[in-house]
């Protein structure tokens, strides 16, 4: 039961900065959807940084390491939002806008995870 409640609390705070983030950032540009891609990418590089420091050992309980990644990273990310706005502008006709976001958000995506755990190496 404590484990549940650690990735509520974790999702919970992940999803209302999302929120806040998308909601900042996507009145902006609207071809691009900045605030998703920014959260994504966050959420990759701290996920990195998390687990870097869950595999060192001594850093992060078990429960510390839930409720970061499956509770935070979980809640803050999200990949339906990301498959959803890729469609929207397939529907669009902007295909040099979806090209460009898919590709940059994985890409850079998976760099953000590299970074992070070798940003967890240094600490």
């Amino acid at each position: 039961m404590k484990q549940i409640l650690l990735v509520f609390l974790g999702g919970g705070i992940g999803s209302i900065l999302r929120f806040i983030i998308s909601k900042t950032f996507n009145t902006y540009f609207h071809h691009f959807f900045l605030g998703t891609f920014l959260v994504n990418i966050i959420g990759c590089l701290l996920i990195g940084v998390i687990l870097g420091l869950s595999y060192k050992g001594n850093y992060l309980t078990q429960n510390q390491t839930l409720l970061l990644t499956t509770g935070f990273c979980g809640g803050f990310t999200t990949f339906s939002t990301f498959s959803f706005e890729k469609h929207s502008l397939l529907k669009m006709g902007e295909i040099f806008h979806f090209s460009f976001y898919l590709i940059a958000s994985i890409c850079i995506g998976i760099l953000a995870v590299a970074i992070g755990l070798w940003i967890s190496k240094l600490l």
